[in-house]
């Protein structure tokens, strides 16, 4: 009797929480002000370090940062500032933690403005690829489109979110869905973290 051994994932094989969060979440359309927020600042927390170190703090993330509501988090003050830069259940990154709530101002800027994150988050999505890519060196870094991201909301006053890092929260966040052609998300070998289809 043979058996099949299951196609490996585009990234996370070998740890549940990595693997719960390839499967049900990297990809997955995401909308509104406090969720798009919340993927903003984890992946320029994430400059630098390992998604999955992240990911192991996202629940740490969540209570300090207030669910990441965008008027609790723009108004945190520098003595708050200073009290997370103990916390080390976090990345203590003091530019980054100011990056995190200048970029919550700058979300409330866009609604005194009478638009949302959303709409200009989403306004970047680009047509979506006629065929999956087939290996993991043949996914972009950046794009056109994520450049013009990076571009428009620095213009719009956020921070730490350059091409690179728009790129990838537009991965994780579906404007872009670049799971391979071979990943059990798309063939779908497994339906959910760790599980038999």
């Amino acid at each position: 009797m043979t058996t099949t051994t299951p196609a490996a994932r585009c990234f996370g094989d070998g740890d549940p929480l990595y693997e719960a969060y390839h499967d049900t979440e990297w990809g997955v359309p995401v909308h509104g002000e406090a969720a798009l927020l919340e993927r903003i600042a984890l992946e320029g927390f994430q400059s630098g370090l390992s998604w999955i170190t992240v990911l192991r703090k996202r629940p740490a993330f969540r209570e300090v940062f207030a669910e990441f509501e965008p008027e609790k988090v723009a108004a945190l003050t520098p003595d708050d500032v200073e009290r997370l830069l103990g916390d080390a259940r976090i990345i203590r990154n003091r530019q980054k933690i100011e990056a995190t709530i200048g970029n919550a101002r700058a979300v409330l800027a866009l609604h005194d403005d009478g638009r949302t994150l959303d709409e200009l988050f989403w306004s970047f999505a680009p047509e979506p690829r006629v065929a999956r890519l087939a290996s993991w060196q043949t996914v972009p870094a950046m794009t056109d489109e994520s450049k013009a991201m990076a571009k428009t909301l620095k213009k719009e006053g956020f921070r730490f979110f350059g091409p690179t890092t728009a790129y990838a929260a537009m991965q994780a966040c579906g404007l872009v869905d670049d799971h391979l052609a071979t990943c059990p998300v798309v063939t779908g070998q497994r339906s959910v973290a760790g599980g038999a289809a």
